[in-house]
């Protein structure tokens, strides 16, 4: 089991270890895109985190604020990466509620759409048309 360290990290596999990111090749793609900001500045993946950087990451439309609080170098169980940071309330808000609009997007049109009209829609439609 991989435990929290005082060591300094990279970048690229803290935000691995920290599970951000499935793989740590994820991870450097998302740094060197500037999708991931250090203290403000964007940054290069081999940079090393100490405890109190603040890091903004950009993953789609969701946006994490964050502050690292312990480091690790290894990926380890979901309970253990979730002690290595703290989320700012207002971005676990805003996070929130973006994902309750996708939600309810998604609600609202009925999910994806099933393929080909069937004949019966396709007569249904027809006669919306007036045809």
């Amino acid at each position: 089991m991989t435990e929290p360290t005082d060591d300094p990290a990279r970048l690229d596999k803290w935000l691995w270890a920290a599970r951000f990111f499935k793989t740590r090749a994820l991870a450097a793609v998302a740094v060197d895109g500037g999708r991931v900001e250090l203290n403000g500045d964007k940054t290069k993946r081999g940079k090393l985190l100490k405890v109190g950087d603040r890091l903004r990451i950009r993953q789609g439309p969701y946006e994490h604020r964050i502050t690292v609080t312990a480091l690790a170098r290894q990926r380890g169980p979901a309970s253990v990466a979730a002690t290595l940071y703290t989320e700012e309330a207002e971005s676990r808000a805003t996070r929130e509620r973006i994902g309750e609009q996708h939600r309810l997007a998604a609600r609202m049109t009925g999910g994806a759409p099933k393929g080909r009209p069937t004949k019966r829609e396709r007569r249904e439609i027809g006669k919306l048309k007036g045809e």
